[in-house]
């Protein structure tokens, strides 16, 4: 609480010019101070005249006297007359002076107390609620961190939403736009594009760019500092990992792949077909879209390990054509080990169908629901020889630039993210399933070291990099618009169609897309 110092403002008026212009002797204003009657004065004046008075005063003064008469009255010297007829003017304006002076001072102090002073003020007294707009966690997961935290700032509420992953891109612009939206929100790591305006940048009470970069991935340190201000804070990451069907991968004698070269070979010793060539159980799923799981997520991990930049596909055209070249031979021909005609990757490799499965941490859990029985692990993607690149694909927690509460939220904030926080959240969705999501701080990596399940996931992310052709996001924006044209560049090319005709198409629909949302 700051205290007004009253003392400063009776020193405002030492500050103002005219204060000290009061300069008046007592005996001036107050009258004569020696006590001598009027008519003492005068027969002194005339016994003694002075060099003050004019010289034809004294002359008047004499002729009277030698007539025998009383002596009139002197008259004062009108120079004196006039110099004791201004000092009550002057009195009064001096009076006017200060008067109106004190009267700016209160006005001056009434509008700092009104309008400046409560501004400085933390009033700890005010309740406020914020709104709290998340996706995936349930109300009871996050709730023990919201209570921990209202115990430390008990004028402040947070409202938790659990949000409808449907449109809910649009939905949260929508709000914002319209003044009723969340203070504190969920969004996608690929979307700072479309939510920049919306986003306030975070000070460095709540996180310095020095913490961040120690305590969160590169990933997340390209996807949310944008010219040296942080946008959001993840509570998670995930990496896109391979998933095993150990069954398949014992019956075949195969084991998991390290390299791409041994990627191939498992895919087609693991796959089986009849005797028309019907694939009854598939090495992988690649080579199609529609029908495959994370198809675009697969695609930027090979446009990552080739060399391809996903946002200037025209700066590597060739390396971005051989690319889909090698994705789609998985779907072509006879050593084909993946069709249009399968299932959807997800329910193929649920049912036992399938050996390869791409998938993030949150697929083990759609799996195991749809098969509980099924025997499966999990392991880091295939790379290329001396190379280790990975796809990320995360979400995060940014506060809202139109919030009301700026300060509240941005302490709720730094309260969620925190390392405790971090852990208790881990701690409570183990309630509820066989593990949390995969941390997104570096420093407690190490503690899930142990679970074969999610550490594969948490340890690619030192070496992950992002792109908008990402799978899931439901945003109706720049993942699903360049998803479009790159399913338009597969499926042309499983057509029979140019990779480099099809490459030429996607690189421009990607620059169009990019440039609408100012990439």
């Amino acid at each position: 609480m700051i205290q007004f110092n009253f003392f400063y403002f009776f020193h405002l008026r030492s500050m103002l010019p005219w204060y000290y212009t009061i300069d008046m002797d007592e005996n001036t204003i107050f009258g004569q101070g020696n006590g001598q009657s009027q008519e003492n004065q005068a027969t002194t004046i005339i016994d003694q005249p002075s060099s003050i008075f004019p010289q034809s005063s004294v002359q008047n003064a004499s002729q009277v006297s030698s007539d025998g008469l009383p002596p009139p009255p002197l008259e004062p010297p009108t120079e004196n007359n006039q110099e004791n007829q201004g000092r009550p003017i002057s009195l009064v304006k001096t009076i006017l002076k200060i008067f109106l002076g004190l009267i700016v001072v209160g006005v001056l102090f009434f509008l700092f107390y009104v309008f400046v002073l409560p501004r400085f003020i933390n009033n700890k007294n005010e309740k406020v609620t914020i709104t709290y707009w998340s996706l995936w966690e349930d109300q009871k997961v996050i709730q023990p961190v919201i209570s921990d935290f209202q115990k430390q700032n008990p004028n402040i509420t947070v409202n938790f939403v659990k949000q409808d992953n449907k449109k809910y891109r649009e939905r949260l612009d929508t709000r914002i736009r319209n003044g009723t939206g969340p203070d504190i929100f969920r969004f996608h790591n690929t979307w700072y594009p479309m939510l920049s305006s919306f986003l306030a940048p975070l000070p460095s009470d709540v996180i310095t760019a020095k913490d961040f970069k120690s305590s969160f991935y590169t990933v997340s340190q390209k996807d949310l500092i944008k010219n040296g201000a942080i946008y959001g804070i993840p509570l998670e990451i995930d990496t896109l990992a391979l998933y095993i069907n150990t069954d398949i991968f014992q019956a075949a004698g195969a084991s998991p792949p390290v390299t791409w070269e041994e990627f191939i070979n498992d895919a087609r010793i693991i796959t089986v077909k009849d005797e028309k060539g019907k694939i009854k159980t598939a090495g992988v799923a690649m080579g199609a879209y529609s029908n495959v799981v994370h198809a675009p997520d697969i695609i930027s991990l090979l446009f990552a390990q080739n060399g391809v930049n996903p946002n200037n596909i025209s700066a590597n055209s060739q390396k971005a054509a051989e690319t889909l070249d090698f994705y789609t031979a998985f779907a072509q021909g006879d050593g084909n080990v993946w069709d249009k005609t399968q299932d959807s990757s997800t329910l193929a490799f649920s049912r036992g169908n399938l050996g390869m499965y791409f998938g993030y941490s949150w697929d083990y859990f759609a799996i195991k629901a749809m098969n509980p029985n099924l025997r499966f692990k999990i392991v880091a993607v295939p790379q290329l020889p001396d190379q280790n690149k990975n796809i990320a694909s995360y979400w995060v927690e940014g506060v809202s630039a139109k919030s009301k509460y700026q300060k509240e939220t941005m302490l709720f904030l730094k309260f969620l993210t925190s390392k405790e926080s971090a852990e208790k959240i881990y701690t409570e969705i183990s309630k509820t399933r066989e593990y949390g999501e995969p941390y997104a701080r570096i420093d407690l990596a190490n503690s899930l070291r142990d679970n074969s399940n999610i550490y594969p996931f948490i340890l690619q992310a030192r070496s992950a990099t992002s792109s908008f052709f990402v799978d899931a996001t439901n945003d109706d924006g720049i993942n699903s618009k360049c998803n479009t044209y790159l399913e338009n560049a597969v499926g042309s090319i499983l057509d029979n169609g140019s990779s480099e005709t099809a490459v030429q198409t996607l690189s421009k629909g990607i620059s169009q897309v990019l440039g609408e949302y100012g990439q």
